[in-house]
């Protein structure tokens, strides 16, 4: 279902086939998510960096809040379309949990923006698909120089001993809601974070996370590369995991009409 916010209100709308210059997703499961006002802060900041007006983008955003159900397991989506509409998809989750194989795709980001969620989606499909056709659930972005960047869809962690690491800032990934606050739950454990360039086979034998908010913490139990590449034991994992499904909140009560 697509709706299109005009007039203080959504209204029914019509798939068009423009670019989106702004996008944003998050689990809803029995009316309750994880970090929500974190991706609203988003969404709302890369709006207005396309020139759109704050106070509209906030009365959206709260209307699609309101819009969401209290029940079922669902997987919606906020956009700003190139042609400047401010549309609401309400729309299913897809099926999470699966074991996770990783396509290690060849050097290069074909990415046009990738700071940003929303232009580069047809892309990222893509990757989704050349990595399903190599037998895997992600693909992994590179650098030119091979370094790792990012998942298709997910924010990449690993465990370098106690230490949880990630790729450097200046690497052009997406701003991740999910790896945002477990690098900061980590820094209130004590646990060191560092960012640090790596090559896909340096994740050889280590515990390594590609996480996002439909499915949360998802360790690598295969990777798929030109060169054999064994993960490490997800023994970290299990506690995190539980650790981030307390961090579901209920949907805020819906304004009195």
């Amino acid at each position: 279902m697509i709706s299109v916010f005009a007039g203080g209100e959504f209204v029914a709308g019509e798939p068009i086939d423009d670019d989106l210059l702004v996008a944003d997703s998050w689990l809803v499961a029995d009316g309750a998510v994880r970090f929500l006002d974190d991706h609203g802060r988003r969404f709302r900041a890369a709006c207005e960096a396309a020139a759109l007006s704050g106070d509209l983008v906030a009365a959206m955003w709260r209307a699609a809040v309101a819009a969401l159900p209290r029940d079922g397991v669902w997987f919606p989506r906020v956009e700003l379309s190139a042609c400047g509409e401010l549309r609401f998809r309400l729309r299913t989750a897809p099926a999470r949990g699966e074991p996770l194989a990783v396509w290690v795709r060849p050097p290069g980001d074909p990415r046009r923006v990738p700071h940003v969620k929303g232009p580069d989606l047809p892309t990222l499909a893509r990757l989704r698909e050349d990595a399903r056709r190599h037998g895997a659930h992600e693909a992994l972005i590179t650098a030119a120089d091979g370094r790792v960047v990012e998942g298709a869809t997910t924010s990449l962690l690993w465990w370098e001993g106690d230490t949880l690491c990630v790729p450097p800032s200046e690497l052009p990934a997406l701003p991740g809601v999910t790896t945002a606050r477990l690098q900061r739950r980590a820094a209130e454990l004590g646990i060191p974070v560092i960012h640090r360039r790596r090559r896909p086979q340096d994740l050889a034998g280590r515990e390594t996370w590609l996480v996002n908010a439909l499915h949360g913490i998802r360790p690598v139990r295969r990777w798929v590369a030109p060169e054999i590449l064994h993960p490490g034991p997800a023994e970290k994992a299990p506690s995190w995991q539980a650790w981030l499904a307390e961090q579901a909140a209920p949907l805020p009560s819906r304004p009195a009409q």
